[in-house]
């Protein structure tokens, strides 16, 4: 028997008997909804991570000097004890890194953890918990910040020690309905009094955390009003990602000098770069792929069991049909197909439904939720190999049942 003639008729029989298909395929529909929408939700946050957050939060071309590393979650006790020992970054810092690096575009120092979460008043408006931030003027260019209205902070106003602000999008939308009614406006960031010198330019949402919601005061200013951070962060920008690795090696020189390390003492500072962000949530994710074969296999294995419980069914119920197609020249290999046939087509269809489930589950996830979704081809593929092998696996034993029947005894079969 072609085949094709054994696809046919298997979809004659799932036709004959819908909902006990239905039933059959549930398991690996299940299975593969879980598959192909989980695997569109890590692969989605991998490339948005890789994509939009590690620049939003490092920058494009850059990399930061800090006390601590990024990846927190991937430090043990022991390390954090450690950690906590090292001196803070400061100004001192800044000047050995800059002369390290005279070809970096820009070269920032900004204030870190604890961040501050302040109330901005403007008349009888009040925007609050906005993150004020204490920066000099290069971290506008790490960050690759444009500015919808007026200028960025500068030099001057650090050295100053300037009562001025830069306004992040939306808080100058909500207090004053548009970012080029802010400038030159006075506002109170907590009790603090100062002028807005500029708006930046909208960046967006990311996971629904606005990048917009913020107030960048010079340095010299942030600290005499809220003293010095518990960390402190140089960001460096270079001009392009090729000269990254070259440009970290000598900032870690110059921090080394600027420390006075011996050379066997270990670095009290880390470098790092959006990788190091990418890398830990890379890790994250790693522990999810791990449990996902475990609970699609189960599932499949289910779904299979069931299949040929199914199967075995159906050859009993057809026992007399069986026996017809023998004394009519059915030979043992054509009943084998047959049923074989119908578990693939059975299990190829259960992986079908689960695909196009699991791409609308997925899409949904992106409306109702600020979770990104990429549905790759691999994981589609996997789905119907998969849906295609639990057919083959499992529907052997009931086809090798049916072509082993005895045609004689088989046509006697009430």
């Amino acid at each position: 028997m072609p085949f094709a003639e054994g696809i046919r008729l298997a979809f004659q029989a799932i036709a004959s008997h819908k909902l006990r298909s239905f039933f059959t395929l549930l398991g690996i529909i299940v299975s593969v909804v879980f598959l192909v929408a989980v695997v569109a939700i890590i692969q989605g946050m991998n490339a948005y991570v890789q994509e939009r957050l590690a620049g939003a939060i490092v920058g494009t071309n850059a990399f930061q000097i800090r006390r601590e590393p990024i990846s927190l979650g991937l430090i043990d006790d022991e390390e954090w004890r450690t950690i906590q020992r090292r001196p803070l970054v400061n100004e001192r810092d800044v000047e050995y890194v800059r002369r390290a690096l005279p070809d970096a575009r820009a070269v920032s120092l900004q204030s870190g953890w604890p961040t501050p979460l302040i109330d901005v008043h403007w008349g009888n408006r009040t925007i609050g918990d906005v993150a004020i931030f204490g920066v000099t003027a290069p971290f506008q260019t790490v960050q690759d910040y444009r500015f919808e209205a007026g200028d960025p902070l500068s030099d001057i106003d650090d050295r100053q020690r300037r009562y001025v602000v830069v306004l992040g999008w939306d808080v100058a939308d909500k207090l004053f309905g548009g970012p080029n009614r802010a400038v030159g406006q006075r506002v109170r960031v907590g009790r603090l009094p100062v002028t807005v010198k500029g708006v930046t330019a909208k960046k967006g949402n990311v996971l629904g955390q606005s990048f917009d919601g913020f107030a960048l005061l010079p340095f010299s200013t942030f600290e005499s009003v809220y003293g010095r951070r518990q960390t402190l962060t140089i960001s460096v920008k270079m001009p392009s990602a090729d000269v990254l690795p070259g440009a970290m090696a000598r900032s870690q020189e110059a921090m080394r000098l600027a420390r006075r390390l011996r050379p066997n003492e270990p670095d009290d500072f880390t470098v790092d770069k959006a990788d190091a962000l990418v890398e830990f949530w890379t890790n994250l994710t790693s522990v999810l792929f791990n449990v996902i074969p475990a609970v699609v296999a189960i599932g499949l294995v289910v779904g299979g069991i069931v299949i040929m419980n199914i199967m075995l069914m159906s050859v009993r119920e057809r026992t007399r049909e069986i026996g017809i197609r023998m004394s009519l020249g059915a030979r043992r290999r054509d009943i084998r197909m047959q049923f074989l046939a119908e578990s693939i087509t059975l299990a190829l269809l259960g992986g079908v439904f689960g695909v196009a489930i699991g791409w609308v589950l997925a899409l949904t996830v992106t409306v109702v939720s600020p979770l990104p979704v990429r549905v790759t081809a691999w994981s589609v593929v996997v789905a119907l190999g998969l849906g295609a092998s639990v057919g083959v696996v499992f529907g052997v034993y009931p086809a090798i049942r049916a072509a082993r029947l005895d045609p004689v005894i088989a046509l006697r079969y009430e």
